[in-house]
């Protein structure tokens, strides 16, 4: 038996018939919001707040909302467990020869990071991969020449800037 006397068959079906949007209020509830605050994160009204969280309530078997909020938060400790997320696994690694100084004749290496899928919450950096250390020689130089450039016409600016204030200020 569980802590609020029903038992563990009984909390795994009140968790089932729980649909994702009152679970959406009552993971606000836990968070101390009102149901006019809920509302406004969620997007509706606060009269749809008040029915989820009702019919939530009935469902769990609850007096008030604070004793949901309580039995919510011990059911989610118990059925909201992510079990495995495919998005962190890691590719399949695969062995490389190696020429590591301590003899090791193979390295684990993982698959090429083209194989990932994108994401599309992750905007790219302009200079994604600029900074790679495996770049041919002949990238290497050619961006060293273009950082050397920028660098040099960064202190021409200066100078050229400073030149102009110092004559603006004594004329």
């Amino acid at each position: 038996m569980t802590d609020s006397g029903s038992h563990p068959s009984d909390d795994a079906a009140c968790w089932a018939r729980l649909t994702d949007k009152q679970r959406a209020c009552l993971d606000l509830l836990l968070a101390h919001q009102t149901s006019k605050q809920i509302a406004r994160h969620l997007n509706i009204s606060k009269q749809a707040v008040d029915l989820r969280l009702t019919t939530a309530r009935r469902i769990l078997g609850a007096d008030n909302r604070a004793e949901a909020a309580v039995r919510y938060a011990r059911l989610k400790q118990t059925y909201d467990r992510i079990s495995c997320d495919a998005v962190i696994l890691s590719p399949q690694a695969e062995l490389l020869p190696s020429d590591f100084p301590d003899g090791e004749s193979a390295a684990l290496a993982l698959a090429h990071s083209a194989s990932l899928p994108e994401r599309a919450d992750v905007v790219d950096a302009p200079t994604k991969g600029l900074w790679r250390h495996d770049h041919p020689r002949l990238s290497r130089v050619w961006i060293m020449a273009a950082m050397l450039v920028a660098l040099i016409l960064l202190i021409l600016a200066g100078v050229t800037i400073g030149e102009t204030l110092t004559r603006l200020i004594s004329g």
